[in-house]
């Protein structure tokens, strides 16, 4: 123990200097300092630790628990669903035993009114036939004791006598004795429940159908239209099926969906598997879920994501520059020859140079795809542009329109007066044209060898229409 610091011991042996005893002290109270110091950060740390698997302990407990409470809900609703079916099974057997019963009656009433009748018919035919055989029993002995008669005279007297009964008995045995049916002897009807047997010994409960696969491969689509197929493993068993479905936005919106009926279009009461949805938009991402139903209850599939194609378009010819020819078949535009022509190697960007036209069709949403066969041309450009573009402007030259343009030799991508060189290759012969209106992008391709050219960052903020000029043909 130190003398001047006498809360301050330390385990020494062989000490004898008392100042090296202060020196070891104060070492050791500044060690105890440190210690504290780490001792506290040491507790700060282990009681947030312990704080925050407190916390998370609390947290699973309590969803244990949860989930406990739910488990011991469900062996409540299973004790009394069981219950429920024992007695509904006691009742249904009650009800087929009652039917078996009445049904036996029935039937033996039947066999025992058959039997009367035709037993009844057999003893009026044997009682004939023994008033008969008597009658004839009778005459066979007076007849022989006729023949027996040796006296001639006695003979003659009463053998004409006897002949003529013996014969009028036998003709009237042929008209008394009633008609015979040997045969009908009651085994021309069967007991024949093999069928009934089969269907007892197949009784069983009734459980809600597996639940319904959409067979992504199977289904087809147009721009308006989609038609889903499915199949089950328990066909037999499915009394109808119901049809859902709404527009898929994101993953995230399928569980939100799932939760929400107000958010579903129905399609009830479908007997076959397979459904074709009308009126739906072009190029849109759809969520369907089908369910089984009969009469225990129903089972849904997973959701399924089938995509409407892109609407096909034509050339809108009332859009064309008087200067410009659409084909009849509104697929094909080109300069008029017989207008006046004008040098190409004026202004490429002149308003005088090209002319434009646009399609049939304005696109507000979706993915969409076309191709523009360039052929020979050599002074073109295809793109979009808003419905309220300029229509005798040179597209690409103003904001309202984004195009691939070619002029000459010359190859650009240009956006409001803006233009970016591109090198495709010398032979293309046909542009790709690539529109996400939801995500906000315009891509080209060579449509022949797979090649992307450019993309544009787009955010459309009204419809816009698939558009193009030229000079020669495209």
């Amino acid at each position: 123990m130190c003398l001047e610091h006498e809360e301050e011991k330390v385990n020494m042996y062989c000490v004898t200097d008392e100042q090296l005893i202060c020196s070891l002290c104060k070492l050791v109270g500044r060690h105890r300092d440190h210690q504290v110091a780490a001792l506290g950060d040491r507790f700060d740390k282990l009681k947030h630790a312990l704080d925050s698997n407190l916390n998370s302990l609390i947290k699973r407990t309590t969803e244990l628990e949860s989930i406990m409470g739910k488990l011991i809900q469900t062996c409540q609703h299973v004790e009394v669903n069981a219950s429920r079916q024992e007695n509904k099974l006691l009742e249904e057997c009650d009800v087929l035993i009652n039917i078996v019963q009445q049904r036996r009656q029935i039937i033996a009433t039947k066999i025992k009114e058959g039997k009367s009748v035709r037993m009844r018919k057999l003893a009026q035919q044997i009682a004939s036939c023994k008033q008969c055989i008597e009658r004839s029993s009778s005459l066979i002995s007076l007849a022989d004791q006729t023949l027996k008669e040796t006296d001639h005279a006695r003979f003659l007297l009463t053998a004409k006598s006897t002949c003529e009964r013996v014969s009028m008995a036998t003709a009237s045995s042929q008209i008394l004795l009633p008609e015979m049916n040997l045969n009908d002897t009651f085994d021309s009807f069967a007991l024949d429940f093999t069928r009934e047997k089969k269907m007892l010994e197949s009784l069983d409960y009734l459980t809600a159908p597996n639940p319904p696969v959409i067979r992504e491969e199977l289904c087809t689509a147009s721009f308006d239209t989609i038609t889903v197929h499915w199949t089950t493993d328990d066909e037999f068993s499915v009394v109808s099926y119901e049809l859902q479905y709404a527009i898929f936005t994101s993953q995230s919106n399928v569980v939100s969906l799932c939760n929400s009926a107000d958010s579903w279009m129905i399609v009830p009461n479908i007997k076959q598997n397979h459904y074709t949805v009308h009126g739906l938009q072009c190029g849109i991402k759809y969520i369907f879920v089908l369910k089984a139903i009969n009469q225990a209850g129903t089972r849904s599939s997973e959701p399924g994501k089938l995509k409407t194609n892109s609407q096909p378009f034509k050339l809108d010819a009332k859009s064309a520059h008087k200067k410009l020819r659409v084909s009849h078949d509104n697929l094909t535009v080109e300069r008029d020859e017989t207008s006046s022509k004008k040098s190409h190697s004026q202004d490429k960007f002149s308003t005088h140079s090209s002319y434009g036209v646009t399609g049939n069709v304005f696109i507000d949403s979706g993915r969409h795809y076309w191709e523009a066969l360039i052929g020979g041309s050599t002074w073109f450009a295809v793109g979009i542009a808003y419905k309220s573009a300029p229509k005798h402007e040179w597209v690409g030259k103003n904001s309202a329109s984004w195009v691939l343009s070619r002029c000459n030799n010359s190859w650009v991508v240009r956006h409001n007066c803006k233009e970016m060189p591109i090198e495709p290759s010398p032979h293309m012969r046909r542009i790709g044209v690539l529109l996400d209106y939801d995500s906000g992008s315009l891509s080209f391709y060579d449509a022949v060898g797979s090649q992307h050219l450019y993309t544009f960052d787009v955010s459309l903020l009204s419809r816009c229409a698939p558009c193009s000029t030229c000079g020669t043909g495209v």
